[in-house]
Protein backbone atom coordinates (compact mmCIF):
# COMPACT_ATOMS: atom_id res chain seq x y z
CA UNK A 1 0.00 0.00 0.00
CA UNK A 2 1.37 3.23 -0.97
CA UNK A 3 1.93 5.70 2.66
CA UNK A 4 -0.15 8.39 2.94
CA UNK A 5 1.35 11.52 5.16
CA UNK A 6 -1.51 13.54 6.75
CA UNK A 7 -0.60 16.11 9.76
CA UNK A 8 -2.91 18.45 11.13
CA UNK A 9 -3.03 22.73 11.50
CA UNK A 10 -0.86 22.95 14.23
CA UNK A 11 2.29 22.06 12.36
CA UNK A 12 1.92 26.11 11.44
CA UNK A 13 3.16 24.65 7.30
CA UNK A 14 1.88 27.55 5.12
CA UNK A 15 -0.97 26.62 2.19
CA UNK A 16 1.77 26.89 -0.41
CA UNK A 17 3.84 24.28 0.85
CA UNK A 18 0.70 22.13 2.14
CA UNK A 19 -0.17 22.20 -1.58
CA UNK A 20 3.22 21.68 -3.60
CA UNK A 21 3.96 18.82 -0.83
CA UNK A 22 0.76 16.86 -1.22
CA UNK A 23 -0.04 16.82 2.28
CA UNK A 24 -3.81 16.87 3.39
CA UNK A 25 -3.65 18.40 6.91
CA UNK A 26 -6.43 18.36 9.28
CA UNK A 27 -8.24 21.59 10.53
CA UNK A 28 -8.42 22.31 14.25
CA UNK A 29 -10.98 24.71 15.28
CA UNK A 30 -10.89 27.67 17.56
CA UNK A 31 -13.41 30.04 18.79
CA UNK A 32 -12.48 33.75 18.22
CA UNK A 33 -15.04 36.47 17.99
CA UNK A 34 -18.28 34.70 19.05
CA UNK A 35 -17.64 32.19 16.12
CA UNK A 36 -16.12 28.87 15.98
CA UNK A 37 -13.51 28.93 12.68
CA UNK A 38 -11.04 26.54 11.38
CA UNK A 39 -7.24 26.94 11.69
CA UNK A 40 -7.41 26.44 7.70
CA UNK A 41 -3.79 28.20 7.39
CA UNK A 42 -5.05 31.87 6.77
CA UNK A 43 -7.88 31.46 4.40
CA UNK A 44 -10.42 32.32 6.77
CA UNK A 45 -9.18 34.78 8.64
CA UNK A 46 -5.35 35.96 8.23
CA UNK A 47 -3.03 35.43 10.42
CA UNK A 48 -2.11 39.64 10.62
CA UNK A 49 -5.62 40.74 10.93
CA UNK A 50 -5.95 37.68 13.67
CA UNK A 51 -2.99 38.88 15.50
CA UNK A 52 -3.94 42.39 15.19
CA UNK A 53 -7.05 41.68 17.21
CA UNK A 54 -5.47 39.96 19.75
CA UNK A 55 -3.78 42.97 20.23
CA UNK A 56 -6.44 44.32 20.66
CA UNK A 57 -7.85 42.43 23.53
CA UNK A 58 -9.79 39.70 21.72
CA UNK A 59 -9.83 36.33 23.11
CA UNK A 60 -9.14 32.83 21.12
CA UNK A 61 -9.86 29.45 22.78
CA UNK A 62 -9.11 26.06 21.32
CA UNK A 63 -10.51 22.32 21.60
CA UNK A 64 -9.44 19.26 20.96
CA UNK A 65 -10.14 17.07 17.68
CA UNK A 66 -12.64 14.33 18.04
CA UNK A 67 -13.02 10.77 16.86
CA UNK A 68 -15.82 11.63 14.11
CA UNK A 69 -13.19 14.45 12.71
CA UNK A 70 -10.50 11.69 12.29
CA UNK A 71 -12.53 8.96 11.32
CA UNK A 72 -14.08 11.08 8.33
CA UNK A 73 -10.67 12.40 7.68
CA UNK A 74 -8.95 9.05 7.51
CA UNK A 75 -11.67 6.91 5.47
CA UNK A 76 -11.10 8.72 2.58
CA UNK A 77 -7.98 7.65 1.83
CA UNK A 78 -8.50 3.93 3.20
CA UNK A 79 -10.91 4.51 0.37
CA UNK A 80 -8.10 4.68 -1.91
CA UNK A 81 -5.93 1.78 -0.67
CA UNK A 82 -3.43 4.08 1.17
CA UNK A 83 -2.13 3.22 4.39
CA UNK A 84 -2.07 6.11 6.63
CA UNK A 85 0.52 8.15 8.26
CA UNK A 86 -0.46 10.62 10.55
CA UNK A 87 1.71 12.90 12.39
CA UNK A 88 -0.14 14.67 15.70
CA UNK A 89 0.38 17.64 18.01
CA UNK A 90 1.72 16.63 20.82
CA UNK A 91 0.06 15.05 23.11
CA UNK A 92 0.78 16.49 26.31
CA UNK A 93 -0.76 20.28 24.91
CA UNK A 94 -3.72 18.73 23.60
CA UNK A 95 -6.34 15.64 23.55
CA UNK A 96 -6.41 15.14 19.92
CA UNK A 97 -3.89 12.59 20.04
CA UNK A 98 -6.38 10.52 21.84
CA UNK A 99 -9.56 11.13 19.76
CA UNK A 100 -6.82 9.63 16.76
CA UNK A 101 -6.03 6.51 18.57
CA UNK A 102 -9.66 6.40 19.24
CA UNK A 103 -10.58 6.83 15.74
CA UNK A 104 -7.73 4.03 14.46
CA UNK A 105 -8.93 1.49 16.44
CA UNK A 106 -12.44 2.19 15.17
CA UNK A 107 -11.56 2.27 11.68
CA UNK A 108 -9.57 -1.02 11.81
CA UNK A 109 -13.17 -2.83 12.99
CA UNK A 110 -14.39 -1.16 9.67
CA UNK A 111 -11.49 -1.91 7.49
CA UNK A 112 -9.33 -4.66 8.97
CA UNK A 113 -7.05 -5.19 6.95
CA UNK A 114 -5.84 -1.21 7.11
CA UNK A 115 -2.24 0.07 8.20
CA UNK A 116 -2.56 2.90 10.36
CA UNK A 117 0.06 4.26 12.29
CA UNK A 118 -0.73 7.56 14.79
CA UNK A 119 2.38 9.15 15.71
CA UNK A 120 2.88 11.25 18.54
CA UNK A 121 5.09 13.88 17.29
CA UNK A 122 5.73 14.88 20.93
CA UNK A 123 6.13 18.19 18.66
CA UNK A 124 4.39 21.76 18.38
CA UNK A 125 4.21 24.67 15.96
CA UNK A 126 6.49 24.45 12.81
CA UNK A 127 8.87 21.70 14.88
CA UNK A 128 5.93 19.23 14.20
CA UNK A 129 6.20 20.81 10.68
CA UNK A 130 9.76 20.42 10.60
CA UNK A 131 9.23 16.82 11.25
CA UNK A 132 6.45 15.80 8.81
CA UNK A 133 8.52 18.24 6.33
CA UNK A 134 11.57 15.16 6.62
CA UNK A 135 9.46 12.14 6.50
CA UNK A 136 7.45 13.65 3.01
CA UNK A 137 11.39 13.69 1.83
CA UNK A 138 11.84 9.99 2.90
CA UNK A 139 8.17 9.39 1.35
CA UNK A 140 9.61 11.29 -2.15
CA UNK A 141 12.58 8.66 -2.00
CA UNK A 142 10.66 5.60 -2.03
CA UNK A 143 10.62 4.71 1.53
CA UNK A 144 7.73 2.56 2.64
CA UNK A 145 5.38 3.21 5.40
CA UNK A 146 6.61 1.06 8.51
CA UNK A 147 10.44 2.85 7.15
CA UNK A 148 9.33 6.01 7.62
CA UNK A 149 7.40 5.51 11.00
CA UNK A 150 10.36 4.26 12.12
CA UNK A 151 12.55 7.29 11.29
CA UNK A 152 10.48 9.43 13.03
CA UNK A 153 10.02 7.47 16.25
CA UNK A 154 13.79 7.13 16.21
CA UNK A 155 14.39 11.02 15.55
CA UNK A 156 11.27 12.93 16.85
CA UNK A 157 13.57 13.90 19.96
CA UNK A 158 16.15 15.78 17.77
CA UNK A 159 13.55 17.71 16.98
CA UNK A 160 14.82 20.98 18.97
CA UNK A 161 12.06 23.71 19.81
CA UNK A 162 13.45 26.78 20.97
CA UNK A 163 11.15 29.90 20.99
CA UNK A 164 10.57 33.19 23.38
CA UNK A 165 7.47 35.27 23.93
CA UNK A 166 6.51 38.78 24.99
CA UNK A 167 5.25 37.53 27.72
CA UNK A 168 3.81 34.74 29.25
CA UNK A 169 -0.09 35.65 29.77
CA UNK A 170 -1.08 33.89 26.84
CA UNK A 171 0.71 30.35 27.81
CA UNK A 172 -0.45 30.79 31.30
CA UNK A 173 -4.39 31.40 30.66
CA UNK A 174 -4.29 28.68 28.83
CA UNK A 175 -3.57 26.31 30.83
CA UNK A 176 -0.10 25.54 28.66
CA UNK A 177 2.48 26.36 31.11
CA UNK A 178 2.69 25.87 35.07
CA UNK A 179 4.16 28.43 37.29
CA UNK A 180 5.22 30.97 35.04
CA UNK A 181 4.39 33.74 36.60
CA UNK A 182 7.03 32.96 39.18
CA UNK A 183 9.37 32.36 36.67
CA UNK A 184 9.17 35.96 34.62
CA UNK A 185 8.04 37.84 37.94
CA UNK A 186 7.30 41.11 36.97
CA UNK A 187 11.00 42.65 36.05
CA UNK A 188 11.03 45.03 33.18
CA UNK A 189 11.86 43.64 29.68
CA UNK A 190 12.85 40.31 30.92
CA UNK A 191 12.36 37.90 28.20
CA UNK A 192 11.84 33.92 28.83
CA UNK A 193 13.44 31.44 26.88
CA UNK A 194 11.76 28.08 26.33
CA UNK A 195 11.28 24.86 24.91
CA UNK A 196 9.76 21.90 23.87
CA UNK A 197 11.09 19.01 26.26
CA UNK A 198 11.31 14.76 25.64
CA UNK A 199 7.57 14.86 26.44
CA UNK A 200 6.03 17.37 24.69
CA UNK A 201 5.51 19.86 27.35
CA UNK A 202 6.35 23.85 27.46
CA UNK A 203 9.18 24.50 29.83
CA UNK A 204 10.85 27.52 30.84
CA UNK A 205 14.47 27.51 30.43
CA UNK A 206 15.88 30.80 31.28
CA UNK A 207 15.29 34.79 31.29
CA UNK A 208 17.40 37.25 29.34
CA UNK A 209 17.74 40.78 29.20
CA UNK A 210 15.88 42.25 26.29
CA UNK A 211 14.62 40.90 23.27
CA UNK A 212 17.50 40.93 20.69
CA UNK A 213 19.29 38.97 23.76
CA UNK A 214 16.57 36.78 23.72
CA UNK A 215 16.93 35.68 19.74
CA UNK A 216 20.82 35.86 20.35
CA UNK A 217 19.77 32.98 22.87
CA UNK A 218 17.98 31.04 20.68
CA UNK A 219 20.55 30.91 18.04
CA UNK A 220 23.40 30.08 20.67
CA UNK A 221 20.80 27.12 21.71
CA UNK A 222 21.06 25.89 17.91
CA UNK A 223 25.46 26.64 17.71
CA UNK A 224 25.64 24.46 20.75
CA UNK A 225 23.19 21.78 19.81
CA UNK A 226 23.06 21.22 15.75
CA UNK A 227 24.00 18.56 13.93
CA UNK A 228 25.73 19.65 10.55
CA UNK A 229 23.75 23.02 10.32
CA UNK A 230 24.96 23.87 7.22
CA UNK A 231 23.28 20.76 5.72
CA UNK A 232 19.73 21.20 7.86
CA UNK A 233 16.55 22.84 6.71
CA UNK A 234 15.60 24.90 9.35
CA UNK A 235 12.42 26.55 10.51
CA UNK A 236 11.14 29.62 11.89
CA UNK A 237 7.73 30.56 13.23
CA UNK A 238 6.48 33.79 14.45
CA UNK A 239 3.90 35.42 15.97
CA UNK A 240 2.95 38.14 13.81
CA UNK A 241 6.94 39.65 13.98
CA UNK A 242 8.65 38.91 10.16
CA UNK A 243 11.64 41.23 10.84
CA UNK A 244 12.61 39.53 14.26
CA UNK A 245 12.01 36.66 12.49
CA UNK A 246 14.55 37.74 9.66
CA UNK A 247 16.94 38.94 11.65
CA UNK A 248 17.28 35.13 13.63
CA UNK A 249 17.10 33.80 10.42
CA UNK A 250 20.07 36.04 8.95
CA UNK A 251 22.34 35.43 12.11
CA UNK A 252 21.61 31.58 11.15
CA UNK A 253 22.22 32.14 7.42
CA UNK A 254 25.48 34.50 8.28
CA UNK A 255 27.21 32.12 11.32
CA UNK A 256 26.04 28.52 10.68
CA UNK A 257 26.36 28.55 7.10
CA UNK A 258 22.62 27.14 6.63
CA UNK A 259 21.35 27.64 3.28
CA UNK A 260 17.57 26.79 3.58
CA UNK A 261 15.50 28.47 6.36
CA UNK A 262 11.84 28.57 5.92
CA UNK A 263 9.70 31.43 7.46
CA UNK A 264 5.77 31.22 8.61
CA UNK A 265 3.39 32.53 10.55
CA UNK A 266 2.18 30.69 13.71
CA UNK A 267 -1.57 29.65 13.09
CA UNK A 268 -4.20 30.53 15.64
CA UNK A 269 -4.44 27.53 17.47
CA UNK A 270 -0.75 27.53 18.21
CA UNK A 271 -1.30 31.62 18.50
CA UNK A 272 -4.03 31.92 21.03
CA UNK A 273 -1.59 30.53 23.68
CA UNK A 274 1.62 31.94 22.56
CA UNK A 275 0.29 35.48 21.57
CA UNK A 276 1.47 38.24 19.38
CA UNK A 277 5.34 38.30 19.36
CA UNK A 278 6.51 34.54 19.39
CA UNK A 279 9.62 33.83 17.93
CA UNK A 280 10.37 30.11 17.36
CA UNK A 281 13.15 28.28 16.38
CA UNK A 282 13.35 24.27 15.43
CA UNK A 283 15.94 22.11 13.75
CA UNK A 284 17.73 18.74 14.19
CA UNK A 285 20.28 18.42 17.14
CA UNK A 286 22.34 16.26 19.69
CA UNK A 287 19.21 16.02 21.59
CA UNK A 288 16.30 18.47 22.61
Amino acid sequence: MEPIIITDSCSDLSLEYVKKRDLPIISFTYNFMGKDLKDDLGQTLSYSEFYNRVRQGEMATTSQVNSQTYMDFFRNFLEEGKSIIYMCFSSALSGSYNSALLAREMLLEEYPEAVISIIDTRSASMGQGLLVHHALDLRDKGWDHQQIVQWVENNKLRLAHWFTVDDLEHLKRGGRLSGAAAFVGSILNIKPVLHVDNEGRLVPVEKVKGRKKALKTLFEKMEQTATNPAEQTVFISHGDSIDDANYLADMIREKLGVKEIIVNPIGPVIGAHAGPGTIALFFLASHR
